[in-house]
């Protein structure tokens, strides 16, 4: 891994794996345009709570989002600082990819 970005190993696996389901993508999705209260997730959704609340249990271990609590609900906004580093390990995959487009291993060399 690349030392421009401070996602660990583990921090970059916990990224993907949330975002390997299409419910916290839609969450993702809806928390573009803002913080939302858990209760308008919910409605947009159509889902119930307990499930609700695993799939932001998992997209806030792995850093995607943030939550603030105000009186009895939770409100729930995107970490831009985190996703800045997903894309900045994905941006490195990229070019790094690029860079060695012509790479031949040493089998292939001796050809």
């Amino acid at each position: 891994m690349s030392n421009e970005t401070a996602v660990t190993e583990s921090g970059i696996e916990r990224i993907f794996h949330a975002l390997s389901d299409t419910k916290r993508l839609r969450i993702l999705e809806i928390l573009r345009s803002g913080e939302s209260c858990v209760c308008d997730l919910a409605g947009s959704l159509d889902i119930r709570q307990s499930l609700l609340s695993f799939h932001l249990r998992t997209l806030r271990d792995a850093g995607l989002v943030s939550d603030r609590k105000e009186g009895r609900w939770v409100h729930y906004a995107l970490n831009e600082e985190v996703l800045g580093e997903a894309k900045a390990y994905v941006t490195g995959l990229a070019r790094d990819a690029k860079r060695g487009a012509g790479f031949q291993c040493c089998r292939h060399a001796r050809n």
